[in-house]
């Protein structure tokens, strides 16, 4: 080989290393570069996992939440299921229903009539409520007839008494003084009619022994007996 052949060649050669050389060189940088991004990457996936449980706990947070207006409605449901508890009542103003208490009528009522020697001679009156009933007697004169033409009997007393709940042990008096005037006669009879009111629709008839019956007067509902004295 002649020098400058030889020369050309090893020029070639050179500019052909050189050549591989640098391309190296890129791919190296290249792959460099590949790595940092992908480290970059992974770093940025790793600091977006690190933000989602913070983001989680943000969302527990809406959880916590979610979880409160849940106790809420929970709450809602228990005073819902309160309210279902109580049954239909009369609404109180509050949120809560009170049972409406009933009216009594004579058939919701035990009762009872004695002869008492007090106050020159009345009949005590008394009425409890049956087993499970609860009911209210008004504020009003009981209802007490005699004899078959219906002779009611007046009031003992000159103001209206108060309306009286009866139920379980508690005992209403009334006491009727069957003959209010002093002068000779009137009717015998043996039995009374009693009702709660003009209206209620099964008076009772309670036997009392031989009595006169001369304008009788009957006292307001007591819930003590010594109160139910009709004094003239």
């Amino acid at each position: 080989m002649s020098g400058n052949r030889r020369k050309a060649f090893l020029v070639s050669a050179a500019l052909v290393g050189g050549a591989l050389l640098m391309t190296a060189c890129q791919d190296t940088d290249k792959a460099a570069d590949t790595g940092a991004s992908q480290q970059g990457s992974s770093s940025s996936s790793s600091s977006g996992d690190a933000a989602t449980p913070s983001g989680s706990s943000a969302a527990g947070g809406g959880q916590g939440t979610g979880k409160g207006s849940g106790a809420a409605g929970k709450g809602s449901g228990a005073t819902g299921g309160t309210e279902d508890g109580a049954g239909s009542g009369a609404d109180t103003g509050n949120g809560k229903r009170e049972p409406v208490e009933q009216s009594c009528g004579a058939n919701d009522i035990s009762w009872n009539a004695r002869s008492e020697t007090q106050a020159g001679g009345y009949i005590l009156i008394s009425a409890k409520a049956k087993p499970g009933i609860t009911c209210i007697l008004p504020a009003a004169l009981p209802t007490v007839a005699f004899g078959s033409d219906g002779t009611e009997a007046g009031p003992a007393e000159q103001a209206v008494g108060e309306q009286i709940t009866l139920s379980g042990n508690t005992t209403a008096y009334a006491g009727v003084n069957p003959k209010s005037t002093n002068a000779d006669g009137g009717k015998e009879l043996d039995s009374i009619i009693v009702a709660v009111g003009d209206d209620d629709p099964d008076p009772v008839s309670l036997k009392v022994g031989t009595i006169t019956v001369d304008k009788p007067v009957v006292t307001n509902w007591h819930t003590s007996a010594t109160d139910a004295v009709p004094f003239s």
